[in-house]
């Protein structure tokens, strides 16, 4: 039963994070090994919107969809990922987003079987791998989208300077 967790610090803010793992209709143009991603259905449940999906992921060959229910947890910061259909026994993962000095962290955690032997001893660690990778997709997606959070550092520095001295000589 493959389990992987991570805690990551990045240089954007919880909030960008989230927006941007929330994002499950961009995934196709950025995460690994997933190839597609259609949205069935949207609702709000208990305040909190649900998200669900099937998501195709391949590798050369070897191409499955599965369907996932996604919770988006604002208020706490949270995304649940449960697993509904598709070549799992299970998959459940977390994405947790905290604060933290010059950016936050972004906690990862999965927990995955699959239903067949053969197909895990196929591409079981090829997900492992994949699987890996993914906080660090979302950081290289935030910086395309973002930017380099240094270089706005630098310019909310220099905006804050130069509102601190005043207006330009001969105004």
């Amino acid at each position: 039963m493959p389990q992987f967790s991570t805690r990551h610090h990045v240089g954007h803010t919880a909030d960008q994070m989230f927006e941007l793992v929330a994002d499950i209709e961009q995934y196709p143009a950025f995460l690994p090994l997933c190839e597609d991603l259609k949205v069935r259905d949207r609702e709000v449940v208990d305040g909190k919107p649900v998200i669900v999906a099937d998501m195709t992921v391949g590798y050369k060959a070897i191409h499955e969809t599965f369907t996932s229910r996604v919770i988006l947890d604002r208020p706490n910061a949270t995304i649940r990922v449960s697993y509904i259909d598709g070549p799992f026994h299970h998959l459940d993962n977390v994405w947790r987003f905290e604060p933290a000095p010059s950016g936050s962290h972004v906690n990862f955690d999965i927990d995955y079987a699959f239903k067949s032997r053969l197909f895990e001893m196929l591409v079981g660690t090829l997900f492992d791998k994949a699987f890996r990778k993914f906080t660090a997709a979302f950081e290289a997606r935030a910086m395309q989208f973002y930017g380099d959070p240094r270089d706005q550092d630098r310019h909310t520095w220099l905006t804050d300077a130069l509102r601190r001295s005043g207006p330009p000589v001969g105004t």
